[in-house]
């Protein structure tokens, strides 16, 4: 590592060649999928590279490069957290829609409730329930920001959610 804070790419390729399975290893069973193991080792050396200067070999490298990778492992599970809080909702209009122990009456209702709501929130709706579509596909569909997609979709939800249970939306 100090090579590599000295400016050496062949010292930098060296330790991607010697630690890139042991960091693929660690991710996999923190319980990583293998695309995201690749992805937060290829984050763990880029973090690395961008540390190089500021590199001290006061300790073992082992410790510092598992330390960037722990970092690098939060970071993943902090974005998985948020793109899976981000389709949840979504998520839990189609676990409702493809229900098979729906009855027709109910089908027909939430058609109906569907139907209530506005343009805006029905659209996000049927878009990224019916549709598949990703928040940002349905944000480029409809020419809005993203942010607006994830809001109609709440309060589209949330409101579909009263009209099926009969209560008023607060």
């Amino acid at each position: 590592m100090v090579a590599v804070a000295g400016g050496s790419d062949t010292a930098f390729r060296t330790l991607i060649d010697r630690y890139q399975r042991v960091l693929l290893n660690l991710f996999v069973r923190l319980g990583a999928h293998r695309d995201e193991a690749d992805d937060a080792a290829q984050e763990t050396f880029l973090r690395l590279h961008a540390y190089r200067k500021r590199y001290q070999p006061t300790g073992s490298f082992r410790t510092f490069l598992f330390t960037v990778a722990r970092r690098a492992w939060l970071d993943l599970c902090r974005r998985r957290e948020r793109r899976r809080r981000r389709e949840a909702p979504a998520q839990d209009l189609a676990g409702i829609v493809s229900d098979p122990g729906l009855s027709m009456d109910e089908r027909l209702d939430l058609e109906a409730s569907l139907a209530e709501l506005s343009e805006g929130h029905r659209m996000v709706l049927v878009l990224s329930v019916f549709g598949g579509l990703r928040y940002e596909e349905v944000a480029e569909v409809m020419d809005i920001p993203e942010g607006t997609v994830k809001s109609r979709v709440f309060h589209g939800l949330r409101k579909l959610r009263a009209r099926l249970s009969r209560d008023p939306v607060r």
